[in-house]
């Protein structure tokens, strides 16, 4: 405890301490989720980051905005489910064939959340097997839904990262043990 002077006197001045939010966060990431719950939480917000990136390059391209275009090979259009089913074929592999420290591996979980936004997001196309992707048949409640989904789910994930961020900053009293 510090001592500081003041005109009658020395007084016990208390200090709080609270570690910066980074900190906290890398701590609470790293102290307090089990392997488990980090790779939970980083194919929750790869999932939600891809959804909102893809959604908003695509309504780009309709508009015709920005630098990005649709991809042709052979004058036949090439839809981004594809990209999700190779990034999950190769999670697949990796669950199947890997040792446990490859498929814990942060790039294995965050391959599969994107992986699996790009294909849940031509659901429609998969589904029907025509090109409805923008058809006016319930186009904005599934975005709202899928959009919606993505942050519960990245905010179920992220539970115990952030009680533990709160726990730890919280203002430390430097008199009182731990």
């Amino acid at each position: 405890m510090e001592m500081r002077g003041t005109p009658l006197g020395k007084v016990p001045v208390v200090t709080e301490s609270v570690p910066p939010l980074g900190r906290a966060v890398r701590t609470a990431y790293h102290e307090d989720l089990d392997p488990g719950g980090r790779s939970a939480l980083l194919s929750w917000l790869a999932f939600t980051g891809t959804f909102a990136a893809v959604r908003g390059v695509t309504y780009s391209i309709r508009a015709g905005l920005g630098p990005f275009r649709n991809l042709s090979f052979g004058g036949e259009h090439v839809h981004h489910y594809l990209w999700g089913i190779g990034l999950l074929a190769g999670v697949g592999a990796i669950a199947v064939r890997g040792d446990d420290r490859h498929r814990r591996h942060p790039l294995v979980a965050l391959s599969y959340g994107s992986g699996l936004a790009l294909v849940v997001d031509e659901f429609a196309l998969l589904l029907d097997l025509k090109d409805v992707y923008w058809a006016r048949q319930g186009r904005i409640s599934v975005d709202l839904g899928i959009c919606g989904s993505a942050v519960a789910g990245s905010l179920f994930a992220a539970r115990p990262l952030l009680r533990a961020v709160a726990r730890n900053r919280r203002p430390q009293n430097p008199a009182e043990p731990g």
